[in-house]
């Protein structure tokens, strides 16, 4: 039976089923979990939250007795079961308002995949549950601004890119189920898919996932493999759902039938698996790697555009265009005036071609500008997008910084 206490009331032996606030501000990854010493009730008084949802059939009751005294009949009130919580309203947001809740749930995100995935590497059953309720707060930052956490996620590092290449399609997942209308169950499912995808790739050996160099043909079957190590992974865990299964499976297998494990082709590949491929090569091909940097998102996009005919669904691929814009947040431009800048935003309901660009560098005098935000769809703004730039080309460095502020991945 659930019940709802205030935290002052928790007690070693107590299951807590939810805490009373947002996942970011508790201290803990897990939404559900049993009580087990005094520095977890400590830590949870700490949070600043109030009240916790508590299952008293799966620990103590606020009112059980000790072992020693004869049970008594519960109180009235214990016996209340609980409503379903309210449905959350979720506000659109600016980047600005955003990036500090998504830096957090991307730092809380990589720790929770980690242990997932470590916990998977040594034979243990993926907690669904868990990887739910991730998804559902990096859904609802994705559903508030899409371009604050899908930009951040892209900054990961070589050393983490497994754990945090899973929380970036998990994202990308989630915008493009928007973008094709998807309902709030396929959205969700969709997110669950991206986040365990990967999941394979904790049995192959690290050496070969992080060789700087060309992979030898037996290294590269090896990491062909994943896949279906995945699939097995998932399929012998319960409550994982046939979507994740098959995008787990599937998410490299082409239009044209050249992909593996399969080979598949055309509408053999399931809509989330067609979805799937796009997310893992996005994400995959604008993150730094052991063995090259990163191309920036617009170039990304091009270059998979080339591709789009025999490797993605096409109609998918141009569906991910319009979720994550031409311009993505992070990609260098050259404005028509001669100056420099970096995509900040794209704005919900606008033209692809005008997000909001911070200006920091003049073409024409060689030099750095006192950087400006200008949103190229207001009125009256003369400006228009020539071009995306390469910031080598310039001699640029961290230009991200222009579009992060302060909230640079840690």
């Amino acid at each position: 039976m659930l019940k709802k206490i205030e935290v002052a009331k928790l007690r070693v032996g107590m299951y807590v089923h939810e805490l009373c606030g947002s996942w970011i501000s508790t201290p803990f990854w897990k939404k559900s979990f049993l009580i087990s010493d005094l520095d977890e009730v400590r830590q949870i008084l700490k949070s600043g939250i109030r009240e916790a949802w508590i299952d008293t059939d799966k620990g103590l009751d606020i009112d059980q007795p000790k072992q020693s005294e004869p049970a008594s009949s519960p109180p009235p009130e214990a016996k209340v079961v609980a409503t379903v919580p309210e449905p959350r309203i979720i506000v659109p947001a600016s980047m600005e308002e955003e990036l500090g809740r998504a830096s957090r749930i991307v730092d809380k995100s990589k720790e929770a995949v980690y242990t997932m995935f470590s916990e998977a590497r040594m034979g243990k059953a993926v907690n669904v549950d868990n990887a739910k309720e991730l998804v559902e707060e990096i859904s609802s930052s994705v559903m508030r601004n899409p371009g604050a956490l899908i930009g951040l996620a892209r900054l990961k590092t070589k050393d983490d890119y497994t754990y945090m290449h899973s929380v970036a399609v998990c994202a990308l997942m989630v915008a493009l189920a928007k973008q094709l209308g998807l309902d709030e169950h396929q959205t969700r499912e969709a997110g669950v898919a991206g986040l365990l995808h990967d999941i394979g790739k904790m049995m192959v050996p690290g050496d070969i996932l992080n060789k700087p160099g060309k992979l030898t043909d037996e290294e590269f079957i090896s990491v062909k493999e994943h896949p279906a190590a995945g699939y097995k992974m998932l399929r012998d865990s319960e409550g994982v759902s046939e979507i994740s299964l098959d995008v787990c499976l599937h998410h490299h297998e082409k239009i044209d039938g050249t992909g593996y494990p399969k080979g598949l082709k055309g509408e053999e590949i399931s809509l989330f698996a067609r979805m799937g491929a796009v997310c893992d090569v996005y994400d995959a091909i604008t993150s730094n790697r052991p063995y090259k940097q990163g191309w920036c998102p617009a170039e990304s996009l091009r270059k998979m555009a080339e591709w789009s005919k025999g490797h993605f669904d096409e109609k998918i691929f141009q569906a991910f265009v319009k979720s994550i814009g031409i311009y993505p947040v992070g990609t260098l431009v050259r404005l028509e005036s001669g100056r420099l800048g970096v995509v900040v935003e794209q704005l919900a309901g606008k033209s692809l071609l005008t997000p909001k660009v911070r200006v920091f560098y003049s073409i024409k005098s060689m030099s750095y500008l006192q950087p400006e935000l200008i949103d190229l769809s207001g009125p009256g703004v003369q400006d228009k997008i020539a071009n995306r730039e390469d910031a080598a080309k310039w001699g640029l460095r961290d230009i991200n910084r222009y579009w992060l502020g302060d909230h640079q991945p840690t």
